[in-house]
């Protein structure tokens, strides 16, 4: 009897080990992004960024209460053309430099959404965002290259114009960095640079830093493709309903509305989607294996059971992920793959290095590409392409920025 009991103690004993570490194992994913959506109005532009703020910071209170770390919060104004209709283009640019230098004094990062949504905006809005972006160090913005209603090839020729521009003109860790072209991508994304709203404001919506839960899945499923599918959607769920019971906190105490979580496992510096899919192959990103982990990972995140906003997929940044940025040195990964795998989850090609000399006939082909891939198949991806000043192919970049890694540069395809 004493030995049966001291054997069921010992069963315990272990089943408790087990349980504990494998908690170690999971652990919690930053919050990326908690995001505001604004319709600014510059005579009371003060009042309604405090306004926001008061809503951001009260979720990033109840996110740390719950254990989590918020990465940053954000602040979306209705798009471009509107905020400054009327003006000039000196009081517009004035209007831009008064939310840029709020959003450093307040710690929010401030984006204008879409300069053009479609073909027949005026380009003028572009040419004003060109000198925006190349003069202003944290203002995002972005531009809509297709959408339910087709391809847009006017806003693809002035946006190879803008990223064109920006190469000779801004510094290369913020320029371009802060600026894409979406395809097919819905309004009330968490993510920059690609959200945008076109509402009356008073939203938020919510992004996580998750890579490194689909790193400690894959580790642990082993090249399971069902196991992994299964496990990862349990992991993403467990933060995505976090999400969720502290927005509806934040909205019931506020009055804004929750828009919902982009369950998106996104990566930064050392929390790398890069490791996490070399982890699921055995091999370099970019092998045999990458588009099947690839699959994984959107199939997982569309499976998550909250209300999804933005582009709930896989986020493979180049030049934002420590690994991805190896793999494009060494040319494991390419143009083509990136736009491969997009066609059957992914964000389209984000952070892309090419050299310098890349030409706007070239920077619009890319662009089309995206825009073709994503109108087709009717999913959201985005083109954020970062051209070198004065690096031609087989040089090494010299970002100075805190979030992009250096790599080396290779012919545009």
């Amino acid at each position: 009897m004493n030995h049966a009991r001291l054997s069921i103690m010992a069963a315990f004993a272990l089943l408790f080990v087990a349980v504990t570490s494998h908690a170690q194992t999971d652990t919690k994913p930053k919050v990326r992004a908690i995001t505001a959506f604004v319709r600014l109005d510059p005579a009371t532009l003060d009042r309604q960024v405090a306004d926001a703020l008061t809503v951001l910071r009260a979720a990033e209170a109840e996110f740390a209460q719950r254990g989590y770390r918020t990465e940053t919060i954000r602040i979306v104004t209705q798009p471009l053309g509107e905020l400054v209709r009327g003006k000039s283009d000196d009081d517009a640019l004035r209007l831009l430099k008064r939310f840029d230098d709020l959003s450093a004094k307040e710690g929010f990062l401030p984006s204008v959404g879409p300069a053009m949504m479609r073909d027949s905006d005026d380009p003028h809005v572009m040419r004003l965002l060109e000198k925006a972006l190349s003069t202003l160090p944290n203002i995002q913005a972005n531009s809509i290259i297709a959408a339910e209603d087709g391809i847009h090839w006017n806003v693809i020729r002035e946006s190879a114009a803008l990223v064109r521009y920006l190469t000779d003109h801004a510094p290369p860790s913020h320029g371009n960095f802060n600026f894409t072209a979406t395809a097919m991508v819905k309004p009330y994304g968490p993510f920059y640079p690609g959200t945008y709203h076109t509402g009356a404001g008073k939203q938020f919506s919510i992004g996580f830093e998750s890579a490194n839960v689909v790193q400690e899945v894959f580790a642990r499923t082993h090249g399971n493709f069902d196991a992994s599918v299964a496990e990862l959607t349990k992991q993403l769920t467990i933060h995505a309903k976090v999400a969720e019971a502290v927005a509806a906190k934040v909205a019931a105490s506020t009055g804004w509305a929750f828009m919902g979580v982009d369950p998106t496992p996104a990566p930064l510096g050392e929390v790398s989607i890069g490791a996490a899919i070399e982890t699921y192959t055995g091999s370099k990103f970019g092998s045999s294996g990458t588009m099947t982990a690839a699959l994984i990972i959107t199939t997982a995140v569309k499976a998550v059971p909250v209300k999804q906003i933005g582009y709930s997929g896989l986020m493979v940044p180049v030049l934002e992920d420590k690994v991805l940025a190896r793999r494009w040195a060494e040319g494991t990964i390419t143009t083509d793959a990136l736009l491969a795998y997009s066609a059957v989850c992914g964000t389209g090609l984000d952070t892309i290095p090419y050299p310098g000399d890349i030409s706007v006939s070239q920077l619009a082909l890319i662009f089309g590409d995206v825009a073709s891939l994503a109108w087709k198949w009717n999913k959201p991806l985005s083109a954020r392409l970062q051209p070198v000043a004065g690096k031609k192919a087989g040089d090494v970049t010299e970002f100075s920025g805190p979030f992009l890694f250096n790599t080396t540069l290779h012919e545009v395809p």
